[in-house]
């Protein structure tokens, strides 16, 4: 229903901190850490601090697929970040990523001068190119398309998900006029990838690149029904080229096991809340946390 009221900014705006919302209790006008607490360094060269949204599932794909290549120096420990706890407006976040967002990668290849990286394109980009420009065309039109199609989706997914899903998903009321804005962007942008990829394989052309990478845990997961639970609302079966593409990703490997870390919601099986060896995913799911504990549990003698 169109909302009826009007409302008039004032000459000054003000922050109230009882406005609602889903992350009303940790969003506020100001940057820097809310309180002192150092950050868990693993024995890993790459230390991420994450949580499974599409950002971060962006990051631990990555960081899977090129240990698929061989590459052992990108092996890492994924520590979580519970972001609706404001953990990351802790000073050791806040040392690595001054924005206080999520994901944020720490490289201690050199743990006498470790390099910190955030932002989810950057840290695609700096992986890429430590190894060897992995999944990241060397030069000419192709890297130049790749990048491309990296930067769109970062300049996109704001309106995904900061504009659509919060309106939609998490707004403490629904509001017609933000709701119709967002929905025609979004199905303008999922047109666009859809026009692309019915001429090409993947999203920068015939190969599996950094921009599948990114663009896949935003756009094949809301073609695939699994965001803000808008696939019907907004006909995301039309886009039949991104649903080809969204399930061809899904099927790899490093792309199913980097979905799994840092997740916290889901089915148990799916979610690996730390990860600090590849052994984690078969013996650390959730599921097994908690058969674990239960069945410790239940053997220990009555008080």
């Amino acid at each position: 229903m169109p909302d009826s009221s009007t409302y008039t900014p004032p000459a000054i705006w003000q922050w109230n901190k009882e406005n609602g919302g889903h992350f009303a209790s940790i969003n506020r006008p100001i940057a820097g850490a809310t309180h002192d607490k150092e950050l868990p360094v693993g024995r890993h060269p790459m230390q991420l601090y994450s949580l499974g949204t599409p950002n971060g599932v962006k990051v631990t794909v990555m960081l899977e697929e090129l240990l698929a290549l061989g590459h052992s120096g990108a092996e890492y420990d994924a520590w979580l970040i519970r972001i609706n706890e404001g953990e990351q407006f802790g000073s050791g976040f806040v040392s690595i990523n001054p924005n206080s967002k999520i994901p944020a990668l720490l490289d201690r290849t050199d743990a006498a001068t470790p390099v910190r990286v955030f932002e989810s394109g950057a840290i695609l980009m700096y992986l890429a190119e430590k190894f060897g420009n992995a999944f990241l065309p060397k030069d000419g039109a192709a890297r130049a398309e790749c990048l491309s199609w990296l930067f769109w989706q970062m300049g996109s997914a704001p309106f995904l998900g900061g504009g659509f899903g919060h309106f939609y998903a998490y707004a403490p009321e629904k509001y017609e006029y933000p709701i119709n804005r967002y929905a025609m962007e979004v199905k303008r942008q999922l047109d666009v990838l859809n026009q692309r990829l019915a001429v090409n394989e993947y999203v920068a052309g015939s190969e599996y690149t950094v921009a599948d990478i990114a663009v896949w845990p935003w756009y094949g997961l809301l073609v695939k029904g699994q965001a803000y639970n808008a696939g019907e609302f907004l006909q995301v079966h039309e886009y039949t080229h991104v649903v080809r593409w969204a399930d061809q990703v899904a099927k790899r490997p490093a792309v199913q096991r980097g979905r799994k870390v840092n997740r916290v919601n889901g089915d148990l099986a799916n979610q690996l809340r730390e990860r600090h060896d590849a052994s984690d995913f078969d013996t650390k799911t959730q599921d097994k946390v908690e058969a674990a504990a239960s069945a410790s549990a239940s053997s220990s003698p009555a008080r």
